[in-house]
């Protein structure tokens, strides 16, 4: 899964908190993480329904839109 974009102009974000564990089932519109741009903290869902198998990213890193920042196994 690549970061989305979470704005019109928010191209950067800094992970904030995973709320997902490695090996947990999410649902389609589950939340994943929470990343915050310049202004406000956002909730990132799962595109699908699925178990998350890696995180690319870690609490605190800087990440732009269009990153790996996970997988999930459908």
């Amino acid at each position: 899964m690549k970061m989305p974009r979470v704005g019109e102009t928010v191209d950067e974000v800094v992970v904030m908190e995973w709320e997902a564990e490695v090996g947990a089932e999410v649902a389609a519109g589950d939340v994943l993480l929470r990343v915050e741009t310049d202004k406000a903290v956002v909730e990132v869902p799962s595109p699908v329904t699925g178990r998350l198998v890696h995180r690319a990213v870690a609490e605190g890193d800087e990440v732009t839109t269009g990153t790996v920042i996970c997988a999930i196994e459908s």
